[in-house]
């Protein structure tokens, strides 16, 4: 317990400042604030974060074609190979036990290159969203959004070649689409990266809802707690490029490793995000950064 002197020098300090006569003020510099906005020295960037998404679609749907994809029918599990794997990791089943063997269907362009949307807004610094407002906005990427906000022009004109073009490519007209596509994937989150330091963006700290704009908005749409009427508030924070651009990490199968990666030894394989994945099988090098996640040269199992 504090003595009566420590008491004594103890300071207590009241506000005074009247919120009514400050809140305009405060609503004024946001209006200006938002005058300043879009910066025209990241609008060169945010037009090549758009061409390199379009690049990076094409090719994945490209690879995709030649380069069996599986996705696992209960959970968000994905694996690129034909079989899949054995390794007990779905948490899917409702009324069954955890950690069960993924059930395999065919995958594609959405399992590899993880869609994220977000309310595409009439400006940055435009009201809040409320929960009622939800279905009075639309929905688009988070990537374009980002990029519609940071000033570039947004084309929604995206060519997939048809399956008999993609199956026709040469072993060397394979490799080159490989790796363009991974280059893509690098200039986009690196991109993404640069321009959430300018333009805020936020992010769900319990589910992956993602709004570009300095704040979140109100609509009820976070399910984590039980104890809400079906869906509850967000809780936001600042997203990152893993928010916007998720790297949807995957086992990956080595050479040294068996045809079909087996429960026992899940310890001893490796991982890496799901475009890497599926550039490497097409015959692109990873980069570097990424040998540790892919434990390049570990064992397949314990000898």
């Amino acid at each position: 317990m504090r003595s009566f002197g420590q008491t004594m020098n103890l300071k207590f300090y009241s506000s005074k400042v009247d919120w009514k006569k400050l809140r305009p003020m405060i609503l004024k510099r946001v209006e200006n604030r938002a005058k300043v906005y879009p910066i025209q020295e990241m609008l060169p960037l945010a037009q090549e974060v758009l061409g390199v998404r379009m690049l990076l679609i094409q090719g994945i749907s490209i690879l995709t074609r030649v380069i069996p994809v599986v996705a696992c029918k209960f959970c968000p599990e994905v694996y690129i190979g034909e079989k899949g794997h054995l390794i007990k990791t779905c948490w899917g089943y409702r009324r069954g036990p955890k950690n069960q063997v993924h059930e395999w269907i065919t995958g594609g362009l959405n399992d590899i290159l993880v869609p994220v949307e977000t309310f595409r807004l009439d400006n940055m610094f435009q009201k809040i969203i409320k929960h009622d407002q939800r279905f009075d906005f639309d929905r688009v990427p988070a990537v374009v959004e980002l990029c519609r906000q940071a000033g570039a022009e947004v084309s929604s004109e995206i060519v997939i070649g048809d399956s008999d073009e993609a199956q026709s490519l040469s072993p060397s007209d394979l490799v080159f689409v490989a790796n363009k596509t991974l280059r893509a994937w690098e200039t986009l989150r690196s991109g993404v990266q640069k321009l959430l330091f300018v333009y805020p963006s936020k992010v769900c700290k319990h589910c992956s809802e993602v709004h570009v704009g300095p704040s979140g908005h109100k609509a009820r749409l976070c399910g984590i707690f039980k104890y809400e009427s079906w869906r509850g508030t967000h809780f936001w924070k600042k997203a990152g490029v893993d928010d916007l651009v998720p790297p949807k990490i995957v086992w990956r199968r080595r050479p040294q490793d068996p045809p079909v990666l087996l429960d026992e030894w899940r310890n001893f394989y490796g991982h890496a995000p799901a475009v890497v994945d599926l550039c490497t099988k097409a015959g692109a090098i990873a980069p570097t950064k990424y040998y540790c996640m892919m434990k390049v040269q570990g064992l397949t199992k314990h000898v």
